[in-house]
């Protein structure tokens, strides 16, 4: 069995074979989103706002949608929705999911291109 991952000068890399792909999404119809709810925390994610993304005022369902349990690096998810994060060696995000559906939802914010990929560039985080 190969081993997932490595650590070289204290930097974590994971196999190329080992990544799991992602849910190939039409973007064009959706809007990456920051969104933070009373129970479940703060995910990172796709919302389709025409098809089913928002179910009602309170509860809207994410796809590609990752969960941001810790991060460094933005002073709060205003600057991590527009900069991303400054030290992804810090940050705890776990694995992308396909959908997610998040109840008692409090703020939506949109992310940009260079937030994603900030996002996107953080080793999944594993116990």
């Amino acid at each position: 069995m190969k081993p997932e991952t490595m650590m070289i000068d204290d930097v974590k890399y994971i196999r190329e074979d080992a990544v799991v792909s992602k849910q190939e999404i039409n973007s064009d119809n959706m809007d990456c989103v920051i969104v933070r709810s009373y129970d479940a925390g703060v995910f990172c994610g796709y919302i389709d706002e025409d098809l089913e993304g928002i179910v009602d005022k309170t509860t809207i369902k994410l796809f590609n949608a990752r969960r941001l349990w810790r991060w460094s690096g933005a002073a709060s998810l205003s600057q991590l929705c527009v900069d991303g994060v400054a030290n992804k060696n810090d940050c705890k995000f776990p694995i992308e999911v396909e959908w997610v559906v998040l109840n008692r939802v409090c703020e939506i914010l949109p992310c940009s291109e260079k937030a994603k990929k900030s996002i996107d560039g953080v080793v999944v985080w594993k116990a």
